[in-house]
């Protein structure tokens, strides 16, 4: 065996190159972050949780196991890592904005197209397959993507949005939360049921019309809910 083989036997980390005898500066420590995260990424989500080990990933990434453990604690933390990263990457860039429209309902018709633009990417799909596949048996799958906070920055800007234009003080900040969930899983759910096998995938007409009828929808029934929770006026208004 060659000196140069019995280094990588060893586990050396030939990705990438640091200063002889001392540590890694800050960006070269950074791009070797990435780079094991992408080795993980496409393995996981390519083999399964179960079948993809800490050793099966550090041996790809030509790095040693003392090198990743520095990095990732355990596999659930490396888990954690690899969703935060893909749900970054899903967010629109900074020169397409979240808000746009005149009214609450085209606000909404707009919001839901870069949902399901985010939600159906080849990626998010993976994802979603590997959740439901094997969430059961690695319930940190689940907590992986509950803690990322995705969801729930979308939560967060639809349910200020019904609570801002809604009527006035009628609109109580714990309902417009619920309908805000409730929003977001009636414009992603069956379209990304499809997307991953469950009947035909939507083409992109069929999305944009899937998405103004939803909103038409969600508003009708989000309006009659707030008027019955609204309380009745004094007397003889």
């Amino acid at each position: 065996m060659t000196s140069h083989t019995a280094k990588a036997t060893r586990g050396s980390d030939p990705h990438p190159a640091r200063p002889r005898g001392g540590r890694p500066s800050r960006a070269v420590a950074e791009q070797l972050r990435e780079h094991i995260l992408d080795v993980a990424t496409e393995m996981l989500l390519t083999h399964g949780y179960g079948a993809t080990s800490i050793e099966a990933i550090a041996r790809r990434a030509r790095v040693s196991k003392r090198t990743f453990y520095h990095r990732f604690p355990d596999k659930p933390a490396l888990m954690s890592a690899v969703v935060v990263r893909l749900i970054d990457s899903l967010r629109p860039p900074a020169d397409v904005a979240l808000i746009e429209g005149r009214g609450l309902e085209q606000i909404l018709v707009h919001l839901a197209s870069l949902i399901l633009r985010a939600a159906l990417t080849p990626r998010v799909l993976q994802l979603h397959r590997l959740i439901v596949a094997e969430s059961q048996r690695f319930p940190e799958l689940a907590a992986a993507v509950a803690m990322a906070g995705g969801r729930q920055e979308a939560v967060t800007l639809i349910s200020d949005l019904l609570v801002r234009h809604g009527r006035s003080a009628a609109v109580k900040a714990t309902d417009a939360n619920f309908a805000a969930q409730q929003f977001l899983q009636m414009i992603v759910s069956l379209p990304q049921l499809r997307a991953i096998g469950l009947g035909a995938p939507m083409k992109p007409a069929e999305l944009d019309v899937w998405a103004r009828n939803t909103v038409t929808l969600f508003l009708n029934g989000f309006k009659k809910q707030t008027n019955r929770s609204t309380p009745p006026g004094p007397p003889g208004i």
